[in-house]
């Protein structure tokens, strides 16, 4: 079945890009663990630091690299020697390696905060992935800000870039500002008018400033990206990168119009999440898509009447898929009949027609006033209906 399907590079980027988000940092001993996770999950590619910006950096980035053999190891670096030199030195242990290398390339940036001309620019890119390639033949070029960049300008970077050497181009939407359509045509484009661009894998790194990452890195592989990066949760800087969970699960579920596939073992997705929840303690939202503990939850009644019937009804995809718990009807003031009767046969109760008709009366009464009813909370609001169904007779 894989076969007609292309293979879609998964490039996490949880220890660089998401652990660079305040709240967010990991110490070594935390970076390594996560790390082991990642490579259990079947990531490609972990990215496990910016060497340069701190001593803790790089030596997470070398522990990494020393202890996690099989994907491929990258480190940050901008267009500096330095910084390629730090990179290479902590990921000289790791079994399969890649120099990250990026500068940006709109106008804004080069004007405003780098303060070089377009010409020092291309300059600096070209001797940079040269550098690279002294230590690995794997280097990734990322031109930041690409998708405020001028066409011709950004076309001109990545021709020069690949003939350079660099074996992966990395066409960021640095602040979230794209929108689907225009991601698709953007990566159509790049392409196309790039002479040489079948010598590179095109790459996809959306931020979620709109809340458009997962959506936008969509269109980015249908306009010819083979590579996404993305994080566990979508953390990262402001508001996020695109979540690796949801990426996976859309190619999964969609793949009648989308023919992609990843490596990953979705079945690793919620551990995943919840360990880097532990690790950073910071929770992930209850209604996040795949993860959030509300995902496959079901408390409406008409939602739970059709669940019991057939699941299909209301979930496109099974909770035991990405590691979820299977039966996740929520009891509350929404909650229909059918889901109380379920539940009490699943704690191995046996009601009459009228004591189940009492038992779902006091269920929603208590639904107004308390958020979840747990299993306890059923199990004495059974024992009050049999009590006054005796002290009747």
């Amino acid at each position: 079945m894989s076969q007609s399907k292309e293979h879609i590079v998964v490039f996490d980027t949880t220890l660089r890009d998401g652990e660079q988000a305040p709240g967010f940092s990991m110490d070594v001993p935390a970076k390594l663990e996560l790390a082991r996770l990642l490579d259990a999950l079947g990531v490609d590619i972990i990215e496990a630091g910016f060497p340069i910006a701190s001593p803790a950096d790089a030596e997470g980035t070398f522990r990494v690299a020393t202890e996690i053999r099989r994907p491929v190891i990258a480190a940050l670096a901008r267009c500096r020697k330095l910084d390629i030199e730090e990179a290479a030195k902590a990921l000289k242990p790791a079994e399969r390696k890649r120099i990250h290398t990026f500068l940006a390339t709109s106008d804004l940036h080069l004007e405003r905060k780098l303060r070089i001309t377009r010409e020092a620019c291309l300059s600096a890119i070209v001797d940079s992935v040269q550098f690279a390639r002294q230590f690995t033949d794997d280097v990734e070029f990322s031109a930041e800000d690409a998708t405020r960049s001028d066409r011709d300008f950004l076309c001109r970077v990545v021709e020069a870039a690949i003939t350079a050497g660099a074996t992966t181009i990395n066409l960021p939407d640095t602040v979230g500002f794209t929108i689907p359509a225009e991601s698709f045509d953007f990566f159509s484009e790049i392409r196309r008018r790039v002479p040489n661009s079948d010598k590179a894998i095109f790459s996809a790194h959306c931020h979620d400033d709109l809340g458009l990452a997962v959506a936008n890195s969509l269109a980015a592989v249908e306009g010819g990206a083979r590579q996404v990066e993305c994080t566990i949760n979508g953390i990262g800087e402001r508001a996020g990168n695109a979540s690796l969970e949801e990426l996976v699960m859309a190619l999964r579920v969609r793949a009648d119009r989308l023919p992609f596939d990843t490596a990953i073992n979705s079945q690793g997705l919620f551990q995943a999440s919840q360990l880097l929840s532990k690790l950073t303690a910071e929770p992930v939202q209850s209604n996040k898509a795949i993860v959030g503990r509300n995902a496959f939850a079901h408390e409406a009644g008409i939602h739970q009447d059709g669940m019991l019937k057939d699941a299909r009804t209301y979930e496109i995809m099974r909770p035991q898929d990405v590691g979820q718990t299977a039966d996740q009807l929520v009891l509350g003031r929404h909650s229909g009949r059918h889901a109380v009767a379920k539940r009490v046969e699943q704690l191995g109760l046996t009601l009459s027609a009228d004591e189940l008709a009492q038992l779902y009366q006091a269920v929603t009464t208590m639904g107004e006033h308390k958020k979840g009813i747990g299993d306890n909370d059923l199990r004495r609001m059974v024992e009050r209906v049999r009590a006054g169904q005796h002290s009747h007779a």
